[in-house]
């Protein structure tokens, strides 16, 4: 049985996807601490960082770059948090990093907060992915 990660990153459950090449699915969060918040997934199973292969984890490297530059221009946000959280910290038991933009005055901590959870609504989700499928496509690729 597939893990819910690899599921994720097949596809084989519903993803609001912004970018993805051969080794790499990335697509929109759909409890993110902000707006734009994206996780890269392998699309092969990978639970922790060391398990990654040569390629994928250049892959996964290109696509933080380019989601980075994407969520800058669309969002405007004072800055970005790329991270990854391995062993029992990661809930997807599948190798994921998180690119989240971040605002002044905003404390990380609550992203880790065990707070009730809002999940955004998919409107919201389809409307921000397509805007930054289409910075992706005409400004950073």
């Amino acid at each position: 049985m597939e893990c819910l990660g690899c599921k994720l990153a097949t596809k084989n459950l519903p993803v609001h996807v912004v970018f993805e090449d051969e080794y790499v699915c990335c697509f929109l969060d759909h409890e993110p601490f902000n707006e734009g918040h994206i996780l890269i997934l392998p699309k092969k199973h990978v639970y922790d960082a060391e398990e990654l292969d040569e390629n994928t984890m250049v892959s996964i490297m290109k696509a933080s770059i380019l989601l980075s530059k994407a969520i800058k221009k669309l969002c405007n946000p004072d800055g970005i948090t790329i991270c990854q959280n391995g062993g029992i910290f990661n809930e997807l038991t599948h190798y994921h990093m998180h690119v989240v933009p971040r605002y002044k005055d905003q404390s990380f901590a609550d992203f880790y907060s065990d707070d009730e959870i809002v999940i955004e609504n998919e409107t919201k989700l389809k409307g921000t992915a397509r805007k930054l499928i289409e910075v992706i496509r005409g400004e950073c690729l």
